[in-house]
Order: C-alpha cells, then sequence, then structure tokens
C-alpha cells in the first residue's frame, strides 16, 4: 500500500461525550449530529440510534429528539473521513444590502444582548438546500464585540418579529434560563379566519408531532403530547369574517399558536399547513402570507432589570390591518391583558 493510500484510510474517533450547549438548547438530535459530524448520514445516524450506540442523558433517543442545554450525548466510534474525501463546500456571502437590511432590524443593542425585528420568510437556522438563513448571518451583526452573537430561541420561517440573540456566552445561559424557566414573556398579534366564540380564553391541548410526509406539523395528542398552553383575547372583529388575536404562550412547542389558532376553528390567516384552505382570506388588500407576529418581549436582563421590547408589524399585516379598519394602538400594554388568567 502506498504512502498516498495510507494516509487516505479513515481512522476511528473513540467513544466521546459532548454536553449540548445553551445555544443549541431545542435542536433536533439529526441536526446537532449534522452540525458536529457532518460526515455521517441520515442512514448510518438511523442504525446507531435502533442500535442504542447513541445516547442522549443515558438514554436511547431518537433522531428527531429535541435537546435540552447540558445533556451530555455518547456518541460511538465514527469514521473520520480522509481530507482527500471531504468536499468543501464555498463559503456563503452576503452583500452590503443583506448587512444594511440585517443592521436596519435592531431594535435593541447593548453588550450583552440584541434584539431584532426578523422579517418574515428569513430562517432562523438552515435546512436542506437553505443558504440563506440567519444562523449564517449572524457575523453581520458583531459591530464591536470581539464575537459572533449567539440564538437563544426561534421563530418560525414565516413568522415576523422580536428575537433576542446574545452576544456572549454568560448571557446566552442567562437568557437561555430565562427561556426554559418561563421567566421570559411573549407576546403575539394574529389576523385570523373567522371569530373565537368567546372573547377571551385559555387553550390547554397538548401536541405532538405527526409522522410522515408532514415534516415538523403538530397536532393535539392527549396521550403523548407536550404539555401546550396558550392564552388568546380577541382585540378587534371584522363581523364574523376575521378577528385580530392577541395571544399568548405560556410554553414554547413547535408551531403551537398555529396549531392552537386552528383548533379553536381561526386559523390564522395564510396558514395553510395548519388551516387548508380555509386559512385564505379573499380580498384585495389581504396578504396570502402568514400572518403571525411575535409583538413584544419581556426578560430578564443579563446582568439586572428587565428587557421589554415591542416590534412594528411587517408590510403585509400592516395592509391587512388597514384593510380591516384595524388600528395597532387598540390593543395596549401587550402583557397587562393576561395578568389575571381569563376563565
Amino acid at each position: 500500500m502506498s504512502e498516498a493510500e495510507v494516509q487516505d484510510q479513515p481512522t476511528m474517533i473513540a467513544v466521546q461525550t459532548v454536553a449540548v450547549t445553551d445555544d443549541e438548547a431545542d435542536v433536533r438530535l439529526d441536526r446537532w449530529f449534522k452540525r458536529h459530524f457532518p460526515q455521517v448520514g441520515h442512514s448510518l445516524l438511523e442504525r446507531l440510534l435502533r442500535t442504542g450506540q447513541i445516547r442522549v442523558a443515558g438514554k436511547r433517543a431518537k433522531s428527531n429528539q429535541r435537546l435540552e442545554a447540558g445533556q451530555a450525548v455518547r456518541v460511538p466510534p465514527l469514521a473520520d473521513p480522509p481530507p482527500s474525501a471531504l468536499s468543501v463546500k464555498p463559503a456563503v456571502t452576503f452583500d452590503a444590502a443583506d448587512a444594511k437590511a440585517l443592521r436596519d432590524a435592531v431594535l435593541y443593542k447593548d453588550a450583552d444582548v440584541l434584539v431584532l425585528n426578523k422579517p418574515a420568510g428569513l430562517a432562523v437556522q438552515g435546512g436542506t438546500n437553505m443558504e440563506k438563513h440567519l444562523d449564517a448571518m449572524l457575523d453581520l451583526l458583531t459591530f464591536e464585540a470581539s464575537e459572533r452573537p449567539r440564538l437563544v430561541h426561534r421563530l418560525d420561517k414565516d413568522t415576523s418579529g422580536v428575537l433576542l440573540l446574545a452576544r456572549n456566552a454568560v448571557a446566552a445561559a442567562k437568557l437561555a434560563a430565562s427561556f426554559r424557566s418561563r421567566a421570559a414573556r411573549k407576546c403575539y398579534w394574529a389576523l385570523v379566519v373567522g371569530v373565537p366564540k368567546y372573547p377571551q380564553g385559555r387553550i390547554d391541548a397538548p401536541l405532538a408531532k405527526m409522522a410522515g410526509r408532514m415534516g415538523d406539523k403538530v397536532a393535539v395528542d392527549e396521550e403523548d403530547g407536550r404539555h401546550a398552553v396558550t392564552y388568546y383575547r380577541i382585540v378587534d372583529r371584522a363581523l364574523k369574517k376575521a378577528a385580530w388575536l392577541e395571544l399568548e404562550p405560556r410554553t414554547g412547542r413547535t408551531h403551537q399558536l398555529r396549531a392552537h389558532c386552528a383548533l379553536l376553528g381561526t386559523p390564522i390567516q395564510g396558514d395553510g399547513k395548519y388551516g387548508g384552505q380555509e386559512a385564505y382570506l379573499t380580498g384585495q388588500g389581504v396578504s396570502k402570507k402568514l400572518h403571525l407576529h411575535a409583538r413584544a418581549i419581556e426578560v430578564p436582563h443579563p446582568r439586572k432589570g428587565t428587557i421589554s421590547i415591542t416590534a412594528p408589524l411587517p408590510e403585509h399585516m400592516l395592509a391587512s390591518f388597514a384593510f380591516f379598519g384595524f388600528g395597532p394602538g387598540a390593543a395596549g400594554d401587550p402583557f397587562v391583558a393576561f395578568e389575571e388568567e381569563p376563565s
């Protein structure tokens, strides 16, 4: 065997135990593996999981399991591909317009925290064939800091509004702890098709991911679903056609607000995934985009005090509100309405 052939033989890496960091909390196990061990394909990952060679916190796991900060992931010996087998993807580049748009979206900045008004249509993290996403653009938001900011929570790709970033590791840990402990409060605005029966209420319906072709879609599952609670109130309505809802999730499940609004019989405008054709109002002034906006957040600051930030509506929701005659100033303080639990 020649020297070159010897160099091309894969070497085996010993068993590793890797801790999940705070900025990786709630990431799917398969996506976590793709970041840390890109040489592990999906079929190999599934085989290692089936045979119990990969474990999370000492237990068997599934590829779609959401990780928690601090959990230990056991990684069995893996073949480390030789340098000649590695294909290096070209770095994704962003132009001056991308940088300006992202920096213009900053609502608040200090030494520890950045708050963005995330535009609808921008994914927070990457996926298959998705190169342009916020996680890949964070180097554009370093400003005077020596390190790139860290994601501490997420919004769906088509949801706009308030998104927090930590500017250092200490802030990331403290903000992530606030989200886990429910110390962070979030208020969303939605335009829904139809009007809920009651002017305000509490939706308590456990949610579980659906298997198969539906991807990340969730559904109510009383037996295996994860606890999910949302408070809502009607801010304004257009007869029986549409309503402007203010929503406060008390838990942070995938697609929670979208699934809960559909459960009320009032799907969010533009949400065909959960409302089908019933999720589209007709009207020249109503966009078919998703009408869900993270309006405000209130969270303990990593050092002291509280951060309370609101984000202006995106253009498509402003146009739809104007079409129905809804005035954004009618909502008032976003967190006062739910101080007392509605009956």
